[in-house]
């Protein structure tokens, strides 16, 4: 697909992190941006220096996106591409004692639906009304409609103790990625995932800097923090390369999480 003022992108979480590199990233090719996220001052910030349209959405929230996918359209026009990154994690084990009293407790019910609502339903719903907005466009020159990218994690294939519900989540947006690549191939709509590793976003700034120099020197190479320009630059080449269809890319310096 090629990048340009014709093509409008809704990038979700987009107000910071590698939602944010991804949307100025598009936006430095001339693409029509729209930021979904949660955070209004952010959003409203990054939306207006791109020229684009900000969205306040919880994606657990069908009438929200619904509302949000109206807004944007009505803005920058039906997105051919759309770039899923809103998502969070906890950290609980499946069942422990409690050091001191040996209390025994087990990883709170709630808190994996909560997960599991926000990472791959909400995922997977921003997708569903994404692709049938696309529906509606004509081809590209190409015989392509549209383009979609999600963002996985390295803890869908290698998960940490307490990261049950977080590596639930994110398989499940690796394992439905090759399905819907092959529901959506007869509209000329592609997609793919990104698994990250270890990356420098706003979560991690707030980390102190041994437990980031540490975390640094656990990657084989390079040995640092991913930026989130590197994010964005693959998920802007699986935009724009019309081959790059249903596949899942490790995107983490060689890293293989340990147990804990």
């Amino acid at each position: 697909m090629q990048l340009d003022k014709s093509i409008a992108a809704v990038i979700t979480g987009g107000a910071s992190g590698l939602g944010e590199a991804t949307a100025r990233l598009l936006a430095s090719h001339g693409v029509k941006v729209a930021i979904f996220d949660m955070n209004d001052a952010k959003g409203e910030a990054v939306a207006k220096e791109l020229g684009g349209v900000f969205c306040k959405v919880n994606v657990t929230s069908d009438a929200e996106v619904d509302t949000a996918f109206a807004k944007a359209r009505g803005a920058i026009g039906q997105e051919r591409i759309l770039i899923n990154c809103a998502g969070t994690g906890n950290a609980f084990k499946t069942a422990s004692r409690a050091k001191g009293t040996g209390e025994i407790k087990h990883f709170p019910i709630d808190q994996f639906d909560r997960i599991i609502q926000i990472n791959l339903v909400g995922t997977f719903r921003c997708i569903a009304k994404s692709a049938a907005g696309m529906l509606t466009l004509p081809l590209l020159a190409n015989g392509e409609r549209g383009a979609i990218v999600n963002t996985a994690s390295v803890a869908a294939e290698d998960g940490q103790m307490g990261q049950a519900a977080y590596s639930a989540s994110k398989g499940g947006v690796v394992g439905m990625t090759l399905p819907i690549a092959r529901d959506l191939s007869g509209e000329g709509i592609r997609i793919n995932t990104i698994l990250p590793g270890i990356f420098n976003t706003p979560l991690m700034n707030g980390a102190p800097q041994n437990v980031k120099d540490a975390l640094s020197a656990s990657v084989p190479f390079p040995k640092r923090l991913g930026d989130p320009s590197e994010y964005a630059s693959l998920a802007v080449e699986m935009c724009r390369n019309s081959y790059f269809n249903g596949e899942d890319v490790r995107l983490d310096g060689a890293i293989r999480m340990g147990l804990r």
